[in-house]
Order: C-alpha cells, then structure tokens, then sequence
C-alpha cells in the first residue's frame, strides 16, 4: 500500500510523544531537566556524526576534511532566503495555532516542544529517500526503520519539552506524504550528489538544533532550512561537489 511509510512513521511520533508525556508527568522537574540536556547532547553527536560522515575521507591512511566552502555557501544562501521568508515565525506560528486548536492554549512550553521534535524529526535524507520509495514501489522499510528511531526520539523530547513534541507528526505527515505523491517527479533529481548535500546540511541543522536544546534558542534554525535545498541543487548542478 503506497503511503503506509508516512503513516506508520506519523503515529510511532504520536506513539513514542504519548510514551513520552507519561513517563514525564512520573518525572520530578530537576530530572526533565535533565534529561533535556541528556537529549540535547544526544542530537548534537547525531548531528556531529552526520556532518563529519559528508565532511571526513581517509586518503593514504590520513583522515582529511573537505566540503567546507559548500557548506558555508548553502547555509548562508539558506539564511539569507529563511530570514527573508522568515520561516522561524512561520514555524512558530503553526505551532501556536495547533496548540490553540487542541486546546493546549496554557501549555507555555507547547511551541517550543513542537518547533524543536518536528526540526529533528523532518530533516533528513531518510523522510526523502523512503517517501520517494514508498510513493513508486511500495516500499516503506526506509520510512519503518526511521519511524522506529523517531519514536525514540520523541518520547525523550516528550519528557522533558512537553505535549508539543507529539504534533511534530503533522509537518512528517505532510512533507512525507506530499514526496511520496510527487515520488516519480523528484525521483530524477534526487542523485547521489543531491542526497550527499541534503544529508550533510540536514546533519549540521540538526546540530544547531542540539544546541537549542542546551543553551536555549540561539540558533534560528527554521531560518536555515532552504540551506538544505541549495545543497541539493548543488549536488545535482555540481556532481561531486559534495
């Protein structure tokens, strides 16, 4: 059935969310917090791990760095378009309305849980690559296997940012979902360079999204996101580049 990935990962996001809000109404305050930086230096090594993969090649038994000067490019063409658009706001704003229509309009913390899950959740090559194989064979392994990662994910989010995390399954839903409809038109454009760009950029977001997660919002990371883009127009105008 073409488009069970996107829904199998959608409810595990609202499987592990509620996992998570109950498990953190158990949780004294001084043990969220926590576990908040617990999950903050966790997304930062997966965004670490992520960025040093695209960044990092052993040549003559030298590990050697590259791609720098194209990821630089990518994120400040990407910020310069994101401020424009100013996707930050936007973001927020989604979440703001979410929060009001389920009723969570006291939540302080609503906003924050959802901008913070959904910016983790939906950047990848992953949501991409297994959308695109869902939408023309059928085949959601990818979405499953990211679905089960996400669940985690969310559930620790959910413990310690609050209800808010649990609706990043809406902006999954829809960018998976949409992907895998247009499946055979991105298909074509999605080559080896593209993904490599997409995947290094959405590591170094992710990151900047750890980073938030400790020290507080420093980083306007929804302002970011067309970084991701440029790279894989890059990759696909430039192969090898990344």
């Amino acid at each position: 059935m073409i488009g069970l990935g996107t829904l199998v990962n959608s409810a595990a996001i609202v499987l592990g969310g509620m996992a998570g809000l109950f498990f953190g109404n158990l949780l004294k305050e001084r043990v969220q917090d926590t576990l908040n930086m617990a999950c903050g230096v966790s997304v930062l090594f997966i965004g670490i791990a992520g960025a040093m993969e695209g960044m990092l090649s052993i040549d003559g038994g030298l590990i050697t760095s590259g791609r720098a000067m194209p990821v630089v490019i990518c994120l400040a063409l990407g910020a310069l378009v994101g401020e424009w658009l100013d996707l930050d706001r936007r973001f927020e704003d989604l979440g703001r309305w979410l929060r009001d229509k389920t009723g969570n309009a006291r939540d302080t913390g609503f906003v924050n849980g959802f901008v913070t899950a959904s910016l983790t959740v939906c950047i990848g090559a992953m949501a991409i690559v297994g959308a695109i194989e869902d939408g023309l064979t059928g085949d959601w392994s990818i979405l499953a296997t990211k679905a089960v990662l996400d669940l985690i994910i969310v559930m620790v989010m959910t413990c310690s940012l609050g209800k808010g995390c649990i609706f990043s399954a809406v902006p999954v839903f829809a960018f998976e979902g949409v992907i895998t409809f247009l499946a055979s038109a991105i298909k074509p454009l999605m080559t080896d360079g593209a993904l490599s760009g997409l995947s290094l950029i959405g590591s170094v977001l992710i990151f900047c999204v750890g980073l938030n997660l400790i020290w507080g919002k420093k980083v306007r990371v929804a302002n970011l996101l067309p970084a991701v883009l440029f790279a894989a127009a890059a990759g696909i105008l430039f192969p090898g580049i990344f």
